[in-house]
């Protein structure tokens, strides 16, 4: 009897440390800064989606298997060959920076994995610049349009990964390569575009001139059949001896005839 309990003490003991030495070693787990948990229960429920782990110091049951996550601020750098709305095929090198959504590690663990840069990301950055891309011509690309291009990406971008459970913190187009070639002929065609403006510019400047002199010699013009309209004979006559009284006050030595020679104004003969 007594050596059957022993044998029974020992079993329970054994089993005892053996179910210790697993909880020791299995159930104790530190979620760092920058990490989120999401627990798998094998025994009940699977994924627990709802309940997302905070960093610091968790258990977990040996049976179960806790998912952690990097949620910290993540580049991806993307170069590929797109199509333009011609068909030419452009070199275009991008960059996007992105993070999971913290309260949805659990969603995205379900749909995409722990590897989500390269299950999701990569495939549609890729998917949005070729279709953007592909909505305008090489100069347009080259030239006007880049910008406009980022934030067509930027959009459309963002929408599909916030409705897979990742955010957008931005994209930025580092590159548009085109062939040499066309290259060479868009930058031909611009600075034409830009020699022409500036012909046109001072074709506006002279004709702005022509215009100012025609409004100035119209406006004399003008203003002498005015000026000459309202002279009379009398005017005149009153001017002159207005000028001959202002002259005969000078201590110059002068002779005035007064009378005139018909026209009724003054004579000065001479003077000094």
């Amino acid at each position: 009897m007594k050596s059957g309990k022993l044998i029974t003490t020992g079993i329970v003991v054994f089993i005892a440390l053996v179910f210790i030495l697993i909880l020791s070693n299995a159930t104790f787990l530190t979620i760092e800064a920058g990490e989120r948990g999401v627990l798998f229960k094998r025994f009940s429920g699977g994924l627990d989606k709802e309940n997302i782990y905070s960093p610091g110091f968790h258990m977990v049951a040996p049976w179960n298997n806790m998912y952690v996550y990097d949620v910290r601020e993540k580049q991806l750098e993307e170069a590929m060959d797109v199509l333009s709305s011609n068909g030419l095929t452009i070199k275009v090198d991008v960059t996007v920076r992105v993070n999971p959504d913290y309260g949805k590690i659990g969603s995205l663990h379900e749909k995409f994995g722990n590897d989500f840069i390269n299950s999701l990301v990569r495939p549609e950055v890729r998917a949005s610049v070729r279709k953007i891309v592909g909505r305008f011509t090489p100069e347009e690309l080259y030239s006007t349009k880049r910008e406009e291009v980022q934030q067509l990406i930027q959009d459309d971008l963002a929408e599909t990964l916030m409705k897979n459970f990742v955010e957008l913190r931005a994209s930025l187009i580092r590159d548009i390569s085109l062939p040499d070639r066309v290259k060479s002929a868009i930058e031909e065609k611009l600075q034409a575009e830009q020699l022409a403006l500036k012909y046109q510019y001072i074709l506006d400047q002279e004709r702005k001139e022509a215009e100012r002199k025609i409004i100035e010699a119209q406006a004399k013009a003008r203003s002498n059949e005015i000026l000459n309209a309202s002279l009379s004979d009398k005017i005149l006559t009153d001017k002159g001896i207005e000028a001959t009284l202002e002259l005969a006050k000078s201590p110059n030595t002068k002779v005035i005839v007064v009378g005139g020679d018909g026209n009724g104004l003054p004579l000065i003969l001479g003077g000094n």
